[in-house]
C-alpha cells in the first residue's frame, strides 16, 4: 500500500519565500547553461583542445540535463521537498568544485555533467513547488516570475561571465557558480517544506535508458547536422526517433510510467508547450549569435558584446511578473500572439541595423524584441499547465521542463549552425569577411523570424481550440442530457412537464446581482444576507460580466489560507487565519475569482434545456437572459426544477388512485351485468 503525505505552507508569507527559493533555483539552473560559453577561448588554450571539442561543455550539458528532467517527477513524489532540494543543489556544488580544480579537459567535462544533473532535476522541482503553493489568482504572476528567471539565467550569465573574465581566470566562473549554489542551498534548507503528495514511485530503468537514447540521439543529430558527418547526424536522429517510439510504447504498458503521457491528450497543453519552446528558442539563439557577430564582425570585446544585451535582459525580469499578472486578469488570447509579432518585427529590424555602423541602434532595437518574450514564455507555459488537472500537472511540469533543455539545445545548435554554414559558404565564394558574417547573422535572424510567425499561428489556433472544444462539449452534452431530460419530463407528467414549459415559468425573477467593482468580502456579505450561494456580476452598462459562487471563494481560500481547506476550520479556533483571509478578501475584486465565460440560458428555452445546461457543467444555478437585449432577467436553479419534477410526480400519484377506482367500478359493473345475464 502506498502512503500519502501532503503538507502545505502555513501562511502566504511562507509560500512567498518558497516561491522565491524556487525562482532562484530556476535562475541558477538556466544561468549555468551559458555561463561558461564566453570562457571557451581560454579553456581551449589551457587544455589544448579545439572548438569541436570545447563546445561539448555546452552541448553535453544540455543533453544530460534533458535526460534527467523526467527523473525529477519520480524523486519529487518520493522524497521530502527540502531534503531533495538540498541534495540536488549539493550535486551542483560538487560539480563546480570538480570543474574549478580540473587538471584536464575530461575532468572539467565530468564536473560540468554533474552540474547538468542538478540542472535537469532542479528546474522541474522548482516549477512543481510554485504550482503547489501559488494561490489560484496569482498563478499567472508567479509562473511569470519563474519564466523571467529562466529567461534571465542564460542571458545574464553571458554579461556576468564577460565581466569576470576581464579581471580573473576562467576557473573563477566555477567558484562563483559554486558559491551561488551554496546560497540557494541554505535558502532551501531554511524556507522549504514538503508540498508534494509522497509515496513510493519506482524509477523504471529501461524507460530511463530509452528516453536517454531518444533525447541524446535526436539532439545530437540536430547538433551534428551543421558540424559533422551528415550520415552520422541522420543515423543519430533515426536512432533517437526509434528509441522515442519504444519509450512511448513502454509508458503505455507499465503500471508506473516514468512519464505519464496523459498531458499530451490535451491539445491546448501541447500547443502551449510548443509556444513556450519557440519563445525559448528565440532567447537561446540570439544569446549565442549576437555575441559571436559583434565580436567577429565589429571587433568588440566580450564585455562590450555582453553589455549590448544587458538592458533588454534586465527589463525582461521586471516585465515577466507584469505579463503574468496580465495573463491572470485577461488571459493570453491577444498578448501571446502580439508578443510573437513584436519579436518578429524587431528582430528583423535588428538584422537590418546589423548592416550599419551604430551599435547603439542595434542594442536599442533588440530591447523590445527580447522584452516581448516575457509575453510569450511565461503566459504560454501557464496556458499549457492550466489545462491539466491536479493529477497530471506534475507530469505536465516534467514535459515543460524537458522542453526548456530541448529548446536550448536546438536553438543554440540551429542558430550557430546556420550562422557558421552561411558565413563559410559566402566566404568560400569570395565575399569579404564582414559581408560573410553579416550573411550568417541574417540567416539566424531569419530562423527566429520564422519561428515567431509559427508562434503567432499556434497562439491563434490554441485559443480557437479551447473555445471550439468548450462549445462542442457543451453541445454534445446538452444534446444527450436534453434528450434524457425530455423523455423523463414527458413520462413524469403530461399535465405539468410539457414541451411548452419554458424557463421563464420556473425562474426566480428577483435577481440579487453584484457589480464588477465590488470586493469578494462584499459578495460574501450579500450571500449571507440573502441566503444564496452565488450571484451574477453585472458591468457598468448592465451586461453580464461574470458569475461568482461560494465555491469560487472557497477554492481561493483553500489555496491562499490552508485552514479554509475545511469549511468548519474557522469555527474551531483558527481566528488568525480567519482574520487574514477576510483581510485579503476585502481587497480582492470579485472579477479576480469570477467565472468570466458564464453559461446562460434564454428565458424562452424549454425546461429540458435548463436541465441540460445545469447538468452539463454541474452547476447549481445559471443566469437567465432576455434573448433580445442579453440582459439578466432571472435565475434558474436545480432546486426549482426539482420542485417542478417532484410536484409533477406527486400529482400523477394523487390522480392514479382515482383513475384506478373508476376503472374498478367499471369492471365491477360489467361483471354484475354478465352475471345477471
Amino acid at each position: 500500500m502506498t502512503s500519502s503525505v501532503q503538507s502545505r505552507p502555513r501562511s502566504t508569507g511562507r509560500a512567498g519565500w518558497m516561491i522565491a527559493v524556487a525562482a532562484a533555483a530556476a535562475f541558477l539552473a538556466t544561468f549555468n547553461e551559458t555561463f561558461l560559453n564566453v570562457a571557451f577561448t581560454p579553456i581551449m588554450s589551457d587544455f589544448g583542445v579545439d572548438v569541436s571539442t570545447v563546445q561539448w561543455l555546452t552541448t553535453a550539458y544540455l543533453l544530460v540535463a534533458a535526460v534527467f528532467v523526467p527523473v525529477a517527477n519520480v524523486l519529487y513524489h518520493r522524497f521530502h521537498t527540502r531534503t531533495l532540494f538540498i541534495s540536488v543543489v549539493a550535486i551542483m556544488v560538487i560539480g563546480s568544485i570538480v570543474g574549478a580544480l580540473a587538471p584536464s579537459f575530461s575532468v572539467l567535462l565530468i564536473g560540468r555533467l554533474l552540474q547538468a544533473i542538478g540542472t535537469g532535476l532542479l528546474t522541474p522541482i522548482g516549477m512543481n513547488i510554485t504550482l503547489a503553493v501559488s494561490p489560484r489568482e496569482k498563478l499567472g504572476m508567479n509562473m511569470g516570475i519563474m519564466a523571467a528567471m529562466t529567461t534571465l539565467g542564460p542571458s545574464l550569465a553571458i554579461v556576468l561571465s564577460g565581466a569576470l573574465l576581464t579581471i580573473a581566470p576562467w576557473t573563477t566562473l566555477m567558484w562563483v557558480f559554486g558559491a551561488l549554489c551554496v546560497v540557494v542551498l541554505i535558502a532551501g534548507a531554511v524556507f522549504l517544506r514538503t508540498v508534494a503528495e509522497l509515496g513510493r514511485p519506482v524509477l523504471d530503468v529501461l524507460s530511463f535508458l530509452l528516453v536517454a537514447v531518444a533525447l541524446i540521439g535526436i539532439l545530437y543529430g540536430v547538433t551534428a547536422a551543421f558540424g559533422g558527418s551528415a550520415l552520422v547526424a541522420v543515423g543519430s536522429f533515426v536512432v533517437g526517433l526509434i528509441a522515442l517510439w519504444l519509450f512511448i510504447v513502454r509508458q503505455r504498458r507499465i503500471e508506473d510510467p516514468l512519464l505519464d503521457l496523459r498531458p499530451f491528450s490535451s491539445r491546448p497543453f501541447v500547443l502551449g508547450v510548443i509556444m513556450t519552446m519557440l519563445g525559448l528558442l528565440f532567447v537561446f539563439a540570439m544569446n549565442v549569435v549576437i555575441p559571436l557577430f559583434l565580436q567577429a564582425a565589429r571587433g568588440m570585446e566580450p564585455m562590450g558584446a555582453s553589455i549590448t544585451l544587458a538592458p533588454g535582459i534586465l527589463l525582461t525580469v521586471i516585465l515577466g511578473p507584469v505579463a503574468g499578472r496580465m495573463f491572470d486578469r485577461h488571459g493570453g488570447k491577444w498578448s501571446i500572439p502580439l508578443g510573437f509579432l513584436v519579436m518578429a518585427v524587431f528582430v528583423t529590424l535588428v538584422g537590418v541595423a546589423a548592416g550599419g555602423t551604430s551599435i547603439l541602434l542595434f542594442g536599442i532595437l533588440y530591447i523590445p524584441a527580447v522584452l516581448a518574450t516575457a509575453f510569450v514564455i511565461g503566459p504560454a507555459q501557464t496556458f499549457a499547465l492550466s489545462h491539466l488537472d491536479r493529477e497530471t500537472s506534475p507530469h505536465g511540469v516534467t514535459v515543460v521542463s524537458t522542453s526548456f533543455q530541448i529548446a536550448g539545445c536546438v536553438g543554440t545548435s540551429l542558430a550557430a549552425g546556420i550562422y557558421g554554414a552561411l558565413s563559410g559558404a559566402r566566404m568560400s565564394s569570395g565575399a569579404s569577411e564582414i559581408d560573410s558574417l553579416l550573411t550568417g547573422f541574417h540567416g539566424s535572424v531569419g530562423l527566429v523570424v520564422l519561428t515567431s510567425v509559427i508562434g503567432i499561428v499556434l497562439a491563434i489556433a490554441a485559443y480557437r481550440s479551447v473555445r471550439g472544444r468548450s462549445a462542442a462539449d457543451a453541445a454534445d452534452a446538452s444534446a444527450v442530457d436534453a434528450s434524457k431530460a425530455g423523455a423523463e419530463a414527458v413520462q413524469s407528467s403530461e399535465h405539468t412537464m410539457t414541451s411548452e414549459n419554458t424557463v421563464a415559468s420556473i425562474m426566480k425573477s428577483e435577481v440579487f446581482a453584484l457589480s464588477s467593482d465590488q470586493t469578494v468580502l462584499e459578495a460574501l456579505q450579500m450571500f449571507t444576507e440573502r441566503g444564496i450561494s452565488g450571484a451574477p456580476i453585472l458591468a457598468e452598462d448592465g451586461s453580464l460580466a461574470g458569475f461568482l459562487s461560494d465555491g469560487d471563494v472557497m477554492r481561493n481560500l483553500s489555496a491562499a489560507h490552508p485552514s479554509s481547506t475545511s469549511i468548519y476550520s474557522f469555527a474551531i479556533g483558527a481566528e488568525n487565519d480567519l482574520e487574514h483571509a477576510l483581510a485579503d478578501l476585502s481587497k480582492l475584486n470579485v472579477m479576480r475569482l469570477a467565472t468570466r465565460d458564464v453559461i446562460t440560458i434564454d428565458a424562452g428555452a424549454s425546461v429540458a434545456d435548463a436541465v441540460a445546461a445545469l447538468s452539463d457543467a454541474n452547476l447549481k444555478k445559471v443566469p437567465v437572459i432576455d434573448g433580445e437585449n442579453a440582459r439578466v432577467v432571472g435565475i434558474v436553479s436545480r432546486s426549482a426544477i426539482n420542485r417542478l419534477a417532484i410536484g409533477s410526480y406527486l400529482h400523477s400519484r394523487a390522480s392514479a388512485p382515482a383513475d384506478a377506482r373508476a376503472r374498478a367500478r367499471t369492471t365491477s359493473a360489467s361483471s354484475e351485468g354478465m352475471t345477471t345475464v
